[in-house]
C-alpha cells in the first residue's frame, strides 16, 4: 500500500511539474496586422474627395484584414479585402518601425487576374475613433485597380481609411 500511494505522489507531482505554460510569441507583422472596418472614397490627383463612398459604391463600412505571410516576414504581409469590395488580395511591403505599407509598383492579385497598386499605406496608433468614441488605430491608403473602368475619367485613385475593429458590438 505504502508502494502505491507513493507512486501516485510522484505521478502528481511529475504531474504539476510538466505543466508549464510555453510562452506563445506574436507574428512579424504583429504591429501592422489587424481586421479592420473602413470605408473607400473616390479622389483626384491632389487627394482632395470626388465621391464619397455613398455616392460612389454605397458599400458603407467593410472589413479587411492585414496579416503576414507564411514566410512570416515583418517587411511584407497581405492586405484582403475578403471578396467586400473589388475581392482583392495583395502582397504589400511592410514598414514595422515607421507603420507604413505598400505595393511595389503594380502587384498581383491573388484573387483574379488583374493587378494594383496600394501606395500611402500607414497604421496610426490610436489614431482614429470607435462608434462608441473609444480611442482605436487607424488605417489608410491609396489604391488603383487595373481593371477599373472609371479611373482616370471620374477619379484618379480610391482612398480606403478605417479603424481596427474592437471586437464590441456598439462599433460594428
Amino acid at each position: 500500500m505504502k508502494k502505491l500511494l507513493y507512486i501516485a505522489v510522484l505521478a502528481l507531482c511529475a504531474g504539476f511539474t510538466s505543466c508549464e505554460k510555453d510562452e506563445i510569441g506574436g507574428t512579424a507583422t504583429e504591429a501592422t496586422a489587424g481586421q479592420w472596418y473602413v470605408s473607400v472614397n473616390a479622389v483626384d490627383e491632389n487627394n482632395n474627395v470626388v465621391f464619397e463612398d455613398e455616392d460612389l459604391f454605397g458599400l458603407g463600412q467593410f472589413l479587411i484584414l492585414t496579416y503576414n505571410t507564411s514566410d512570416n516576414k515583418a517587411d511584407e504581409m497581405f492586405v484582403d479585402d475578403l471578396g467586400n469590395f473589388w475581392d482583392f488580395k495583395c502582397k504589400v511591403k511592410n514598414n514595422i518601425n515607421d507603420l507604413t505599407f505598400a505595393t511595389e509598383g503594380a502587384a498581383e492579385n491573388y484573387n483574379y487576374d488583374m493587378q494594383l497598386t496600394i501606395t500611402d499605406g500607414k497604421i496610426l496608433p490610436g489614431a482614429g475613433v470607435q462608434k462608441n468614441g473609444s480611442p482605436a488605430d487607424s488605417i489608410s491608403f491609396y489604391v488603383v485597380f487595373s481593371d477599373d473602368d472609371y479611373i482616370n475619367e471620374y477619379y484618379s485613385k480610391l482612398h480606403i481609411a478605417g479603424v481596427r475593429y474592437s471586437g464590441l458590438a456598439e462599433n460594428d
